[in-house]
């Protein structure tokens, strides 16, 4: 067990980690979801040791680590830009630590190759470095952080610099990485909510230096404790506007309004209401502007402008619209999110009841 006792860094005057309390256990994987700055490398900074608190305690078991030095705790940590040891084949960069613990060389370099057979590279054992592709080199620095089976490994979104292909190839990997390492606690830091929600037992949401949402995936999808978790744990994210709850129905800016049929709408009043852009669709009574189409895949985002906001709406297959197309939008009431103005959820829609 790992444990973050209300820890806080700030560095001239920028809030790295702020009065962060949150406990990992042994052979859970955490994803940690937020934007870039939101403070996840940081933490995974403080629990390696390799950034001084303002104040605070990590406590591995219950027996206080702060003061301990990095190279003495039983950790093992992968960044986004990848380090390897350029004098090194492959087969001893992935070794090298576990020599360093006192392993025979021969045991070292067997268990080096299990881990460099598991992240696709068993054929490239010889080569050095500067002979590997970046992808090729951070699934070196990912195989050695791995081989050294530490009581508690970090990710700090090890996929971002790899091509989609190899990223997909590498996720689906994982659980064979989890199996090895299920004693462990596993951390793995990234932007991408879709990425953290395949791949976690539990996510934990940062923003600005804190941890304000952790949970199940589903469950956090489902029911973002405010607009900013519901924003994270989406892509295309949320769409957020401005509305009043009276009569029975929902009313927006520009004398629009949305029947309450088929949900039980919050007490009447004003809220920052959310829809996902998967629920909205083409066709209904809201007339919309296109600001711009672009297509993900095989599917089709495309930027509306509303009187009451701007809206995403998510379709299947690729239908480009030019700027300034008209179009007829909808979306029910049973799909929208509803939050106070100060963004806390207030109610939700009820998926179970509707599957």
């Amino acid at each position: 067990m790992l444990e973050m006792r209300d820890v806080s860094r700030t560095v001239d005057g920028e809030v790295h980690l702020a009065d962060i309390s949150f406990t990992f256990e042994a052979g859970r994987f955490y994803t940690i979801l937020g934007r870039t700055g939101a403070g996840k490398t940081s933490l995974m900074r403080a629990l390696m040791g390799l950034m001084p608190l303002d104040r605070g305690q990590v406590l591995l078991d219950g027996t206080d680590i702060t003061a301990v030095p990095v190279w003495e705790r039983k950790m093992a940590m992968v960044y986004q830009q990848f380090i390897n040891y350029p004098h090194l084949n492959v087969l001893d960069n992935v070794a090298f630590p576990l020599r360093r613990q006192g392993v025979g060389k021969a045991e070292a370099r067997n268990r080096a190759r299990e881990f460099i057979e598991l992240v696709g590279l068993g054929d490239l054992v010889d080569r050095r470095p500067a002979q590997l592709s970046g992808g090729q080199q951070q699934r070196v620095a990912l195989a050695r952080a791995l081989a050294k089976e530490a009581s508690t490994l970090m990710l700090d979104e090890p996929l971002v610099n790899l091509d989609y292909k190899l990223r997909e190839q590498l996720r689906e990997q994982f659980p064979k990485i989890i199996e090895r390492n299920r004693d462990s606690i596993i951390l793995y830091a990234t932007t991408e909510p879709r990425e953290a929600m395949q791949l976690g037992d539990e996510i934990i949401v940062m923003h600005e230096g804190r941890i304000i949402d952790a949970g199940k995936p589903d469950e956090m999808f489902l029911r973002p404790r405010n607009i900013i978790v519901a924003e994270l744990m989406g892509e295309p994210p949320i769409s957020s506007f401005r509305g009043e709850v009276r009569d029975g129905a929902v009313h927006l800016a520009g004398g629009l309004w949305i029947e309450g049929a088929g949900r039980t709408l919050p007490e009447p009043g004003e809220y920052l209401i959310g829809i996902r852009p998967e629920d909205v669709h083409v066709g209904g009574t809201l007339a919309a502007r296109v600001s711009m189409s672009e297509i993900s895949g095989s599917e089709t985002i495309t930027h509306l402008i509303l009187p009451f906001g701007d809206l995403l709406m998510l379709s299947q297959g690729v239908s480009i619209h030019e700027p300034d197309d008209r179009m007829n939008i909808g979306f029910a009431a049973a799909d929208l999110y509803f939050f106070d103005l100060d963004g806390n959820l207030v109610s939700a829609p009820d998926r179970e009841a509707r599957d």
